[in-house]
């Protein structure tokens, strides 16, 4: 092994003021693609210049049972806005496109485990 190291404690940055999470596997019953996050930050680079994405599998475990769940997390700051507005008017942009591309990537593929008629309408 190099010294890299495979453990480490990362260091503390300021939080995005914008933060959008999808509840991606609960309504498709999988997790999103590579190429669906791909599409994801090409619809956000027109609303902001720079953008961080993860797709996170998160382990809950307690005495009562464990549930594994799979989000997407979008994160920008509104200073790097394509369009000047303030900091809600671009938060409000950025979920309009999350919201969409998680809506048409669960339609056009889903596991059989998920309702579409579950989705809960957009709010905004």
């Amino acid at each position: 092994m190099d010294d890299t190291a495979l453990t480490f404690r990362p260091e503390h940055r300021d939080a995005p003021e914008i933060e959008v999470r999808v509840n991606f596997g609960m309504f498709s019953g999988r997790e999103a693609t590579l190429a669906e996050i791909d599409e994801l930050a090409h619809g956000l680079l027109a609303v902001v210049r720079r953008v961080s994405i993860e797709g996170l599998h998160r382990h809950e475990f307690g005495d009562g049972g464990e549930a594994v769940i799979h989000q997407v997390k979008v994160e920008a700051m509104p200073a790097d806005a394509i369009e000047p507005g303030d900091a809600d008017t671009v938060a409000d942009r950025v979920l309009e496109v999350v919201d969409g591309w998680a809506r048409r990537s669960i339609e056009f593929r889903h596991a059989e485990v998920a309702e579409l008629d579950a989705l809960p309408e957009p709010t905004g």
